[in-house]
């Protein structure tokens, strides 16, 4: 394949919940090996770099267990699921007994299968890796104790909640330093020197079954982060990070293998020094999600390299639907400004159809949500978003901040961030209302080359069109009138005077 593009676009898929509903739909059950090639051709036709299939690998027995004995988790799967039954709760993706595709999705085969597929169609794919702990039932629990954090039969006794047992051994349960336990996982030693050898075998192994990875709370696993969270019980400290060690050693072999950050606490940056090549931007999903024009204005003047290895998303399967948690209007505005930045872009399967209802991942199925205008109205409208992003120079393209101004008795300019993408054969510029209230200003455009000239401006995702002279907007600027939320993505062609 070609190299990665510099601002790759990424669908993730809930594997199992997905399969479930392509298998209803062909009346007969169909894993990764059978999934039907029009189906990947239609996530082809949008426009991804690579699909990230979420929650491939062999789920626990003990670890459903323990959540069928969760009062919190079973009424998550009622709400989400009102006609939910025992045999809804696969378990937690993030609960790993073993690092093998589990059976009932295809096994090896049919993950190669579909890798196979994915390629044909310019596709790469990307799976997960759960550095920070591992399902009580892992083999590595009964053949290689030194590789975790462990307790004693004291502590057990007076800390149920934080420590568990397993063939004698008491270990401690997993967690991050804000959170209790999670009571179906053992807890990793990130200073272990036995478990870091066995973590680059492990990950040899899932690189030559994919493109990349997505890390799931990789902070946790920064050394700083690590002693913090639990003292002298680690050990000393080795000589290397890490993550500082284990992304070379599976870089040595797969030097366009991806690591993808999820990432919390602003350590996004540390995490990029460390070798990773994406990190989650939750800030900019919050600052979306609440509506802070002056705070997303804020965070883009960060470093351009910094924000060039940030990925950017109103939605992904640990955050409530964004058709729910923003509403049609802000979805959209959130959706304009998350996908045209720099950096990964995310885009969560059922985010286009406006699905609604969160799924928690332990289940194999998904509500029914019938379409309705509304939905139909959003799904025109990520097609069309969609198709501009893939033909707009956004891969590749360079980014620039534009600055922004109003007038005395009018200051609503502060809401409207405005960027612009210039490829070799394409210049756009986009401008978010991230308020609910009308906002005008005017806009300086990122290029000093427009003068002299006449220039069309298209808004691919409204079909106007506007004509307006070059030497005008360097010197006055793009003046801008939105509604609401209201958005500009305008493609730029220059004519005749």
């Amino acid at each position: 394949m070609e190299p990665w593009p510099k601002n790759p676009l990424l669908y993730e898929i809930n594997t199992w919940v997905w399969l479930d509903e392509l298998s209803r739909e062909a009346g007969r059950p169909l894993t990764l090996a059978t999934v039907p090639g029009a189906v990947w051709d239609a996530v082809a036709a949008l426009g991804f770099d690579a699909v990230w299939l979420m929650g491939v690998w062999e789920r626990s027995p003990a670890g459903t267990r323990i959540a069928e004995r969760n009062a919190g988790l079973m009424a998550d799967f009622r709400r989400a699921l009102p006609d939910f039954a025992d045999q809804d709760n696969v378990g937690s993706p993030y609960c790993v007994r073993r690092y093998v595709v589990d059976a009932h999705l295809g096994g090896p085969e049919g993950l190669a299968r579909a890798r196979r597929q994915l390629a044909e169609r310019g596709l790469r794919l990307i799976l997960d890796f759960v550095p920070n702990h591992v399902a009580l039932d892992h083999p590595w629990a009964t053949e290689h104790p030194e590789y975790f954090i462990r307790g004693d039969a004291p502590e057990l006794a007076a800390g149920a909640d934080r420590f568990t047992a397993v063939a004698g051994t008491v270990y401690a349960l997993g967690r991050d330093p804000y959170f209790p336990a999670w009571p179906d996982v053992l807890q990793l030693n990130a200073f272990a020197p036995g478990l870091r050898a066995a973590v680059i075998e492990t990950l040899r192994d899932i690189a030559g079954q994919c493109d990349g990875l997505r890390c799931d709370m990789a902070m946790l696993l920064v050394d700083d982060v690590f002693q913090r969270t639990w003292g002298e019980r680690a050990g000393a400290r080795l000589r290397t990070d890490y993550w500082r060690e284990v992304i070379p050693a599976v870089r040595a072999a797969r030097p366009e293998f991806l690591f993808i950050a999820e990432a919390y606490w602003d350590m996004e940056w540390e995490l990029q020094q460390q070798g990773f090549d994406f990190c989650y931007d939750k800030r900019l999903y919050d600052r979306l999600e609440h509506g802070e024009a002056l705070g997303v204005r804020r965070h883009l003047e960060a470093d351009p390299a910094y924000q060039a290895k940030l990925v950017r998303f109103v939605e992904n399967h640990d955050e409530p639907r964004a058709h729910a948690a923003f509403g049609p209007s802000r979805h959209r505005a959130a959706a304009v400004a998350a996908l045209t930045l720099p950096g990964c872009g995310l885009v969560h399967e059922g985010q286009l159809e406006g699905r609604r209802v969160r799924v928690p991942v332990f289940l194999a199925r998904r509500p029914i949500e019938p379409p309705d205008g509304e939905r139909t109205e959003l799904g025109a409208f990520y097609r069309k978003l969609l198709t501009a992003l893939r033909d707009g120079g956004f891969k590749d393209g360079s980014w620039s901040l534009c600055d922004s101004k109003g007038w005395p008795d009018n200051d609503s300019h502060r809401n409207l961030p405005c960027w612009g993408w210039l490829a070799r054969a394409s210049r756009c510029l986009v401008v978010v209302n991230l308020s609910e209230a009308p906002a005008q200003g005017r806009l300086s455009c990122p290029w000093d080359d427009i003068g002299g000239a006449c220039w069309r401006l298209r808004d691919v995702l409204a079909s106007t069109v506007y004509d307006r002279d070059g030497d005008e907007l360097l010197s006055r600027g793009l003046y801008v009138d939105l509604p609401g939320f209201g958005v500009h993505f305008l493609e730029w062609s220059r004519r005749d005077r």
